[in-house]
């Protein structure tokens, strides 16, 4: 058992006998104590619409259709207030670290960006949240949509999306989204490949652009569920181009497989992209929530420990591998965003969860509740552990 001791944002000391030195202490009464949660892809900008489209249609193109129907009407205010639901929600579930991807589009226009905004400013106090502005629904068919990418660069946006799936001409797209990212000098991730035929991909052209541009590890793919479906060789291949590429990958597994394989009914495949794999092969990945409580979704309460738990399942991935697993929600999710000083060492961010468990297999096989959590080493909230009432009688 140790202590961590603290000064100012920092982690000044870890070791046993640090206990009295402090001017306040925290026992934790030995429950095991994290880094700070990493969600490196979530859609806070159309969370909580359930109430408003319960029958989507089904599938991608349905929950596609079904938010685009409603974006006309999305006010800063509504997007803000379902967006601060599932914040609230995802930092009492030991979240401290979040890439927000934010649709911008003439339906929309700026509105849904500005809530994020607002969102950043007000939960600094116990998230650090990264703006993500994308095209959802194409670009290459309005200049405006473009402009509005530019517009929210300039304006505070920290880095840029893309989703060629949706556009009509994917290469146009892919090419100018680099072109703009290079201009503004930020990140790129990029929702990718999301099906579940071998037949054809955009991932190679990303890894193509990527070491074209120079832009090795500044660049992600969400979804990439295309690699759930190749066969040995062809995987390792692919592996081998990432890693060579320096693009990342993130698994988003809640809604990978709701939206796929619904034509094989029964016999559907998971159609999750297997990450830790990958992870083995070089490539930096992460496990994320991507959406929560939509019609991409109709699940989800903020928790990446339920989420990793999930595809651990998924990749029958036991206690040896929790671990690695628990790496896809900090330290591996942490690299891909590029968080400096992350994690729990002499020196580092004084982001901290502690967990209503003593064990870490545990805490991690039966998803643990966080009970507290300290942001740049200040209490950023509390979640007290459940207590059974026995009868006093």
């Amino acid at each position: 058992m140790q202590d961590i001791a603290v000064r100012q944002d920092r982690i000044a000391a870890i070791g046993p006998g640090l206990a009295g030195t402090a001017i306040h202490e925290e026992d934790v009464g030995g429950r095991v104590v994290l880094p700070g949660l990493v969600d490196t892809h979530i859609h806070l900008d159309k969370s909580c619409l359930l109430c408003r489209c319960r029958d989507a249609g089904g599938g991608l193109k349905g929950a596609i259709a079904a938010v685009s129907g409603l974006k006309r009407a999305f006010t800063t205010e509504d997007v803000y207030a379902r967006g601060a639901r599932t914040l609230e929600r995802a930092i009492t579930q030991g979240t401290m670290f979040m890439r927000a991807h934010v649709e911008l589009d003439p339906l929309v226009g700026l509105r849904s960006f500005e809530a994020m905004k607002r969102l950043k400013r007000d939960y600094a106090f116990a998230i650090d949240l990264s703006i993500c502005v994308f095209p959802q629904e194409g670009m290459t068919h309005d200049p405006e949509v473009e402009g509005l990418l530019t517009q929210a660069l300039a304006d505070g946006a920290d880095l840029l999306g893309g989703c060629p799936y949706t556009d009509a001409d994917p290469s146009l797209q892919m090419e100018r989204i680099f072109a703009l990212a290079v201009a503004h000098d930020v990140d790129l991730d990029f929702h990718l490949d999301f099906d579940l035929d071998p037949a054809w991909s955009h991932l190679e052209e990303i890894c193509r652009r990527t070491m074209a541009a120079g832009w090795q590890g500044r660049v992600a793919v969400g979804h990439a569920t295309k690699l759930a479906v190749l066969d040995d060789a062809a995987l390792e291949r692919m592996i081998a181009l990432l890693a060579a590429a320096g693009v990342a990958v993130t698994a988003l597994p809640a809604t990978d497989l709701y939206l796929n394989g619904r034509d094989r009914k029964h016999r559907a495949p998971r159609g999750v992209a297997p990450v830790h794999l990958l992870a083995d092969g070089g490539v930096t990945v992460s496990v994320a929530t991507n959406n929560v409580l939509n019609p991409f979704t109709p699940f989800g309460d903020g928790s990446l420990i339920r989420i990793a738990n999930l595809y651990a399942n998924l990749m029958h991935l036991g206690p040896e591998n929790f671990g690695e697993c628990i790496d896809t929600i900090s330290t591996g999710a942490a690299r891909l965003m590029r968080i400096a000083d992350y994690g729990i060492m002499v020196g580092g961010r004084a982001d901290l969860i502690v967990l209503d468990a003593v064990d870490e297999a545990d805490a991690f096989g039966g998803i643990a509740a966080p009970v507290m959590g300290f942001k740049r080493g200040r209490k950023s909230f509390v979640r007290p552990a459940a207590v059974l009432m026995r009868s006093q009688t």
